[in-house]
């Protein structure tokens, strides 16, 4: 299917197929015009890279786990790699929301002491 057909059938637009397809994280075969052609797993792919964005997931993350996704869900074929992986980017994720409550904290007793 080309470009236009994938955007519509995934709600996503070109420009971030595109996007996608420059990350790694989908693949698009050219034709002799230069058209993308992509397959029917690539709609499958393209809710999984979405479905990881939603989660909070960078593409270069998504990109050394997207091998182990499996599903439109996405679901995960496990593995200590894995494992570690998103361990690690939840304990971010977890500094970044401490980070944020203290910020938030600081502001909101600035605007108590007015």
């Amino acid at each position: 299917m080309l470009i236009g057909e994938l955007s519509l059938r995934t709600g996503v637009s070109r420009r971030l197929l595109r996007y996608y397809e420059a990350q790694g994280l989908l693949d698009a075969e050219r034709g002799s015009n230069g058209y993308r052609y992509y397959d029917e797993e690539s709609v499958v792919t393209v809710r999984q890279v979405r479905g990881l964005l939603k989660a909070g997931l960078s593409t270069e993350v998504i990109r050394s786990v997207l091998p182990c996704v499996r599903g439109e869900r996405p679901d995960f074929e496990w593995c200590a790699e894995l494992w570690d992986i998103l361990n690690g980017e939840l304990a971010a994720m977890d500094e970044r929301i401490d980070g944020l409550q203290r910020s938030r904290g600081r502001l909101a007793d600035y605007l108590t002491r007015s």
